[in-house]
């Protein structure tokens, strides 16, 4: 059965803390582009939400995904994670049948 994405309770709370350091209430919008090293690649940024969006709340915090982008992030989960590399917001995907090291872009 194919649900909504989840955003984990570590992402949500990042969101909050970058609403809190700019000072604007922007939503982290999740959405999947053509293009990329494997065949699609997210698209992961501060935005405003869209009549058709689904939104995800938790805590007045706002995740969107764009009607054309939800079939292709069914069952996913938005997570933050801080690692050497830096910080990031991150998609673990399991429609996608390979990515690539950059983490960014994938292939169904």
């Amino acid at each position: 059965m194919n649900l909504p994405p989840r955003v984990t309770e570590r992402a949500f709370a990042r969101l909050a803390e970058i609403a809190e350091m700019t000072g604007e209430d922007k939503a982290l919008r999740v959405g999947v582009l053509g293009g990329g090293c494997s065949g699609f690649q997210y698209d992961i940024r501060l935005d405003d939400p869209a009549a058709d969006d689904l939104v995800l709340e938790q805590n007045g915090q706002k995740v969107l995904v764009d009607p054309v982008s939800l079939p292709f992030l069914a069952n996913a989960v938005v997570d933050f994670t801080e690692e050497l590399i830096g910080a990031r917001f991150v998609i673990e995907n399991p429609n996608a049948s390979s990515s690539c090291g950059c983490g960014t872009s994938f292939s169904i």
